[in-house]
């Protein structure tokens, strides 16, 4: 596995893991091995969503913004093959000594929180880039930037964190070491005239070399990061707008019918049933052709040019005309089956057009 983080500045270090010392590489211990494993995909389909938080100064001054959004992605393997995933972006933006500067992170990761891809890109008044690599088979149970961000909304529904797990992370200089968790209970705050239940749990770092690094997190039910305190830095990042907290959609049991003649359309129940999916569908397609205009315009221009040229072949004229769109495909004059003779263009040959005219 490799590792990359990209700074502003001009210095290039290259970071050799552990057991390139001879040292042993840490490992993850059963608890954060299980804790990953126990996730579900059900589960993560309530985590996509945006938020925003303000960044402010220990003296209450706005400094910047953090956005945070987890979604549904893809992800291109090397041999060009597309895998669904789970999609990460952060983005943090300010001022430091009246200086700008932020940092940006794309992330894309398994359903079970491993790790496919991650940039991370600084911008501060050094450039620093930083190269880390250690082999795949030593971090089970690792947990990058990215996906610490989707474990704290699982932390968050499930209102618990894992006893005792002893997860793997990255420390400052891109090496390997382990990274922990702690509940450190519930807490009501404020939140835009609002009292909210929060759920802090405390992320620490602990390298191998410096001091642990320690950042406390306040979330709410639904996993919305209300605060956000880095132990030991001045200013926090905090929300300023309550979010629609989101609950967890019960799924009601399959109707069990008996095996019986039925028709369908005499029962009450199953009648409306079927007006309901009717317009359902018919608002989810129109929905859809609103999303996408240019389905509605394709249409429109191959039902004009259709009812124009009126081919006997139907079917071979809808695959001249919607042949091209396929960038694979070599180029080729469009609509070859309808082509016929032009009603302005004279059948008689030149001279006999010409000769009857005084």
């Amino acid at each position: 596995m490799s590792s990359k983080v990209h700074s502003a500045g001009s210095r290039t270090e290259d970071h050799q893991p552990s057991g390139a010392e001879g040292l042993p590489f840490p490992e993850a211990n059963a608890e954060a091995i299980n804790f990953l494993s126990s996730l579900e995909y059900e589960e993560l389909q309530l985590l996509f969503f945006s938020e925003s938080l303000a960044m402010v100064s220990d003296t209450g001054e706005p400094q910047g913004e953090l956005t945070i959004e987890v979604q549904r992605g893809k992800y291109q393997e090397k041999l060009g093959l597309l895998t669904s995933c789970i999609f990460v972006h952060a983005f943090t933006r300010g001022f430091m000594d009246k200086m700008l500067c932020g940092n940006s992170l794309l992330g894309h990761l398994s359903e079970k929180l491993e790790l496919m891809e991650q940039h991370s890109h600084e911008f501060i008044k050094e450039v620093k880039t930083a190269v880390t690599s250690f082999p795949w088979s030593s971090i089970k149970g690792f947990v990058s930037e990215a996906a610490n961000l989707v474990l704290l909304r699982v932390m968050a529904w499930r209102r618990m964190v894992p006893s005792n797990a002893r997860f793997l992370a990255l420390d400052t200089e891109g090496k390997l070491c382990y990274s922990t968790y702690q509940d450190l209970g519930f807490q009501t705050i404020q939140v835009d005239q609002k009292q909210a239940e929060v759920f802090i749990v405390e992320q620490t770092v602990h390298s191998e070399e410096g001091i642990p690094m320690s950042c406390q997190y306040y979330l709410l039910s639904d996993g919305h990061l209300a605060k956000r305190i880095q132990v030991g830095s001045p200013g926090c990042c905090i929300i300023t707008k309550m979010p629609l907290l989101r609950e967890v959609d019960e799924i009601e049991p399959r109707p069990v019918f008996e095996k019986k003649p039925l028709v369908w359309e005499e029962d009450m129940e199953l009648y409306t049933k079927f007006l309901e999916r009717k317009e359902e569908l018919r608002l989810g397609h129109a929905s859809y052709l609103r999303q996408h205009p240019e389905a509605h315009a394709l249409i429109s221009d191959f039902l004009l040019f259709l009812l124009l040229r009126q081919p006997q072949d139907v079917v071979t004229f809808a695959a001249e005309f919607f042949g091209p769109f396929d960038p694979r495909r070599p180029s080729t004059p469009g609509l070859g089956s309808s082509n016929r003779p032009s009603p302005f263009r004279s059948l008689e040959p030149e001279g006999d057009a010409g000769s009857g005219a005084s």
